[in-house]
């Protein structure tokens, strides 16, 4: 098992690399969640006020 998460001497290289995936994967996954929340935020926004101009 040590060697496995030794790889060969280059474990910081590998072990790092892994990492930064992740981290990609991770922000791949979460960004678009992100976006639309906003986006359906600034877009409700925009209907309440002209809901509320046409009101008026």
């Amino acid at each position: 098992m040590k060697e496995f998460f030794d790889m060969g001497g280059y474990a910081f290289f590998v072990w790092t690399s892994y990492g930064l995936t992740l981290v990609v994967l991770v922000a791949n996954l979460i960004s678009p969640i992100v976006w639309e929340r906003n986006l359906l935020r600034v877009l409700a926004r925009k209907l309440r006020r002209k809901s509320r101009d046409n009101n008026h």
